[in-house]
């Protein structure tokens, strides 16, 4: 599929851009969020009664490189389902570690917030079908407008989901393959056949360009893999059975058992993200506008879907088409790391911060966060000597620590942590020159800044 803006797309964006957007105070959880200044930007849509349409109201944030002159593409991160879950996709666009991905494709990042009550059926905004498709396809006519980047409207997806948002993610693969570049589901994932005992959940259907879209499903080991009972043990009945029908047609997919986890996310985004770089890179088009480039079939590895070794594809013993796809050696040798203690390596130091500013007794500065193993401190230098680590424990209850912290749903906790130091020890009138050194998740340390002066 082209994506080019045709008179009927036009038509589309002229109505879509002609409904109103929604300004108003929100109700709590869902009133609390950090501001979207340039290069962020936000919409807000009320909930509507209208059969077919959203039922609740729903925030899209968005960021955009400020480098980037035409996007390429669009990364989603979905949140999944409850309240707390919902409320933390507030701060989805402003991780450092997933804009890291999104700035090296000159893509957007888009998070959005459904403001789902605690006790109300997530399938209503889950499933793509019951309004939310529609919201998210308007969000990107009216944050197109607001940024200046008409492309928005027209190029490719990349989508991340967790949960509930993994059934997203998989049903806008289903409803629009031509669309999406890539898609991790984690700990959720679409039907593809009605269940009985659940007649509210819609089944899909797998239409044959799905089968071309790389999937990648991502699970806990205790979600039904190794731990058959419990709140989340169904998880791993359904991804086996999504995972078998996709790849059983030939289907672009792989599977990725988290080896120390249930439902939280734990370390899945250090390889999630080397996962969707490698999709990206083969998929999306020079130019924005153009066509998804088809997956490269040379390369690829295959591996048993709960074991712990990968092999090239012309290697492999057994079924091919019961095996997990994984797209290349360098996301096969991640892949075995991951299933076997989520310790992905990496031996590449992080982005060296910019723009440090010393205003009395204040640091600040600009960071990138390191592609493979984002951030997890900086170490601040004062006159050439240690001063301190900051932040000095970083805080994931969930898996390793980083700089931002992190909630359920893999988003950084409120209020956000500023890039910013205050050296309270230095004395009043004395002259210093100040150093800050990035230091990612694997310990390895970014060249210092230059020496600035108070």
């Amino acid at each position: 599929m082209i994506y080019r803006t045709t008179s009927a797309m036009r038509r589309i964006a002229i109505v879509l851009s002609a409904l109103p957007v929604t300004v108003f105070a929100q109700q709590p959880p869902y009133d609390v969020f950090p501001p979207a200044d340039p290069p962020y930007y936000r919409v807000h849509y009320d909930a509507s009664a209208q059969p077919g349409e959203l039922s609740f109201p729903v925030n899209y944030t968005i960021w955009i490189p400020n480098s980037v002159k035409a996007l390429r593409g669009v990364i989603v991160h979905q949140h999944g389902c409850g309240e707390g879950s919902c409320k933390s996709g507030l701060t989805g666009a402003f991780d450092l570690h997933w804009q890291a991905l999104a700035k090296k494709h000159d893509c957007a990042l888009l998070a959005p917030a459904y403001e789902q009550p605690e006790n109300a059926d997530c399938q209503m905004w889950c499933d793509p079908r019951n309004g939310s498709d529609v919201a998210f396809k308007k969000c990107l006519v009216d944050l197109s407008a607001k940024s200046g980047h008409p492309e928005l409207v027209r190029v490719p997806w990349a989508l991340w989901g967790h949960s509930g948002g993994g059934h997203w993610g998989g049903g806008m693969v289903l409803l629009h393959p031509d669309r999406v570049a890539a898609a991790w589901l984690r700990s959720g994932v679409p039907l593809l056949k009605p269940i009985p005992e659940r007649p509210t959940i819609k089944a899909h259907s797998l239409p044959e360009a799905a089968l071309q879209v790389p999937v990648m499903c991502n699970l806990g080991t205790k979600e039904g893999v190794t731990i058959k009972d419990g709140r989340f043990s169904g998880v791993w009945p359904a991804n086996e059975t999504f995972f078998g029908e996709v790849r059983g047609k030939g289907g672009l997919i792989g599977v990725a058992v988290d080896p120390l986890t249930s439902h939280e996310c734990g370390n899945q985004r250090y390889l999630a993200i080397p996962w969707l770089d490698a999709c990206l890179s083969a998929r999306l088009p020079k130019v924005s506008g153009q066509p998804l480039h088809a997956m490269p079939t040379d390369g690829v590895w295959l591996a048993n879907v709960t074991g712990f070794e990968a092999v090239p594809a012309a290697t492999f013993i057994g079924d091919p088409l019961q095996a997990a796809w994984l797209p290349n050696e360098v996301v096969a040798r991640a892949w075995i790391q991951y299933v076997k203690d989520t310790g992905v390596t990496d031996i590449t130091p992080p982005p060296t911060p910019t723009n440090l500013r010393v205003s009395g007794n204040e640091l600040s500065w600009e960071a990138e966060a390191d592609l493979e193993s984002g951030l997890a401190s900086f170490i601040i230098e004062r006159d050439g000597q240690f001063l301190a680590i900051y932040p000095e424990q970083g805080k994931n209850p969930f898996g390793r620590p980083v700089f931002q912290n992190l909630q359920y749903s893999d988003t950084p906790t409120q209020p956000l942590v500023p890039l910013r130091f205050n050296d309270s020890k230095a004395e009043p009138g004395n002259k210093h020159t100040y150093r800050v050194i990035a230091v990612n998740t694997v310990s390895l340390k970014s060249k210092p800044t230059a020496n600035t002066p108070k």
